[in-house]
């Protein structure tokens, strides 16, 4: 679950049985309670001036091992259950799409499909065959970005997707509120109403309302293929749902052991296993975005925005499935009871089983019971 370098500095989110959301530290195999009334919360720890070293310095109590808190994190752990939650409390939840050249191609491909997944393997097949490897190494609103587009105006095949995925402006959205996310171990879930979806593993930005990008860590920003495919204008509906998408399990803090330089060379990897004996992998390699992480930052705060509570940001995938599991020709799409493990060497492992939304427990726990559990404890 945990980075194999022994420096990472690990912090996070955990439920505590008749106690509630407490901020814990990882310490080798014990995990710390750091909750206290300067650092009650994970949005109060990133907006100190230097989290690493508070989150370091911070007394604590030991108050269980990480191999228990594991074990005790799945699906149906709820309620007054020992269990991870997903690192972020106060903070938004953003992320970011079409950061990757793989995933541009894919969502045109989506968008002329109109959410049909029978006719994606026809339309790949044009698209690439005008498309190829022109998205590769773009840089976003370049001068040779401009060319590709015109090519592909005349080709009609100009999407919005291409538009945000080459053009000068990013795309970022809300992905849920503030605590609506899971953590490690719980189920992850899908809108009833669609029927072809995947996983979609990603880099996570822990962000302070000042713009600072001071951790990171791993997340499952879950796809509705065929329900954002039929209207961009449906990217609500596809996107935030009842434990919509996974965050965790821990967030690494930056420090000088840690920074965004190492996040640049990272590769994600990723399995899914059925209960039909069903296995998909993949990878996405950092190294493959088209947009610098720092600017996706600059483009979601500054002047223009501002974030009081800091937020979250998923930072898109290069990783859109297309092997057959039902029928070929259909490609790839969730059954309930898959479970998605994403790995990445320097964050750990984050992992979930997949089931409809509608199954999955109701999030009942927002910030308003987040603020009263705090002052019954004397932390606000």
């Amino acid at each position: 679950m945990i980075p194999a370098d022994k420096k990472a500095l690990l912090v996070g989110r955990v439920w505590r049985p008749g106690i509630g959301p407490a901020l814990v530290r990882l310490d080798g195999n014990a995990v710390t309670d750091i909750t206290h009334r300067q650092i009650p919360t994970m949005q109060a720890l990133l907006e100190t001036e230097y989290p690493a070293a508070t989150a370091r310095a911070a007394p604590g109590d030991p108050f269980c091992m990480r191999a228990a808190l594991e074990v005790a994190s799945t699906e149906t752990a709820g309620g007054d259950d020992l269990r991870l939650l997903s690192p972020p409390d106060l903070q938004a939840i953003k992320a970011a799409g079409v950061t990757f050249a793989e995933s541009m191609v894919e969502r045109v491909i989506e968008e002329q499909a109109a959410g049909d997944p029978g006719r994606a393997e026809t339309i790949r097949t044009r698209v690439r065959s005008v498309i190829g490897d022109s998205l590769s190494g773009i840089e976003p609103g370049s001068e040779q970005a401009m060319q590709v587009k015109a090519v592909l105006q005349e080709e009609g095949l100009w999407s919005q997707y291409l538009e945000v995925g080459i053009g000068p402006d990013a795309e970022v959205f809300t992905k849920c509120q503030p605590m609506a996310a899971v953590g490690s171990g719980a189920a992850v879930g899908l809108h009833p109403i669609s029927c072809w979806n995947n996983p979609e593993p990603e880099i996570v930005l822990a962000v302070n309302s000042r713009g600072g990008v001071v951790g990171a860590t791993l997340g499952n920003d879950v796809n509705l293929r065929d329900v954002e495919g039929r209207s961009a204008l449906l990217l609500g509906k596809a996107k935030d749902n009842n434990a919509s998408c996974a965050i965790g399990p821990f967030l690494r803090l930056f420090d000088g052991n840690f920074g965004l330089e190492d996040l640049r060379k990272s590769v994600l990897r990723m399995q899914v296993v059925g209960q039909d004996g069903f296995v998909l992998e993949g990878h996405s390699s950092m190294t493959r975005i088209s947009r610098r992480p720092e600017d996706i930052v600059a483009q979601t705060i500054g002047t223009h925005h501002q974030y009081p509570d800091g937020f979250f940001l998923f930072l898109g995938t290069m990783f859109a499935p297309v092997k057959d599991r039902d029928r070929a020709g259909q490609g790839f799409t969730h059954h309930p009871g898959d479970m998605v493990t994403i790995h990445e060497p320097s964050l750990g492992t984050l992992q979930n089983t997949v089931r409809l939304s509608t199954e999955c427990p109701e999030w009942k726990f927002g910030t308003a019971a987040l603020m009263r559990n705090l002052a019954g404890r004397g932390l606000l």
